[in-house]
């Protein structure tokens, strides 16, 4: 059940030029989320739709989001201070299944934070994060203190791996074997890697990253084409079905 709830700001800071952090006293919102979802941030009087940032981390009542400057909204975001209070609605959507699991986890950017808090409830995980540079990186020291191993790979070879997440998870996945694989980032990326998993007999999650509306489901921003247990095709929502569905659910060639 989603709760909207003003939120006070307990701190925000700089990731990199780009990704900031902020904990939130959230409350119920906290206390309900699981690892997965996403919350609604409005992101002031001038921008009317709220904006989704997918949840980091929750402990107790406090919220860790971790998100990026793509715009207005977000910009003004960034630039609140502690004690400062913001509106918040969640928790949203369909979270990972990792209970009792052991997990290779995939990230490509800002796809990387919403895996974290699903690393450490996992019972054993890895990790595969990608980066466009070292500049650009964020959470690698986290991924480290909960995964059994974590590597990082950018574009540039400026940080671990010369390549992308996907080159430093099939060198994972060639050593390791695996109960599952979670995967959060550009849709190339889950793409690739769910068909990565279906060669290797690996069942997949992936979380989808579409721009959304109203979050709950109520208009058609973030519809995606996904396939029912019948393998029929139908439209669904990633905000309400998902953002986090079984790889064999969505139609990636769209």
């Amino acid at each position: 059940m989603p709760y909207q709830q003003d939120c006070k700001i307990l701190s925000l800071r700089a990731l990199n030029a780009k990704a900031y952090e902020m904990i939130l006293d959230a409350g119920v919102i906290a206390e309900q989320a699981q690892p997965g979802q996403f919350v609604n941030v409005s992101c002031g009087e001038g921008h009317l739709l709220r904006r989704p940032i997918s949840i980091c981390e929750a402990k107790g009542k406090e919220l860790r989001l971790v998100f990026e400057v793509r715009g207005e909204g977000t910009q003004w975001l960034a630039e609140r201070k502690a004690e400062d209070v913001v509106s918040v609605l969640g928790p949203l959507g369909r979270g990972f299944d990792v209970e009792g699991k052991r997990v290779l986890f995939v990230g490509g950017g800002i796809g990387v934070p919403p895996l974290l808090w699903a690393a450490k409830r996992a019972a054993k995980a890895d990790a595969a994060l990608g980066f466009a540079t070292k500049e650009r990186s964020i959470l690698a020291q986290d991924f480290s203190a909960v995964c059994g191993e974590a590597a990082v790979a950018t574009d540039d070879g400026t940080l671990g791996l010369h390549g992308n997440a996907m080159d430093a998870a099939k060198l994972l996945m060639e050593k390791n074997t695996y109960d599952a694989v979670c995967v959060c980032g550009p849709k190339i990326l889950l793409k690739v890697a769910a068909e990565a998993a279906e060669k290797a007999g690996i069942p997949c999650q992936v979380s989808m990253e579409e721009r959304m509306g109203c979050g709950v489901g109520a208009c058609l921003v973030c519809a995606v084409k996904l396939l029912d247990e019948k393998g029929e095709p139908y439209y669904g929502h990633v905000c309400k079905n998902g953002p986090v569905f079984s790889s064999k659910e969505v139609v990636f060639d769209d």
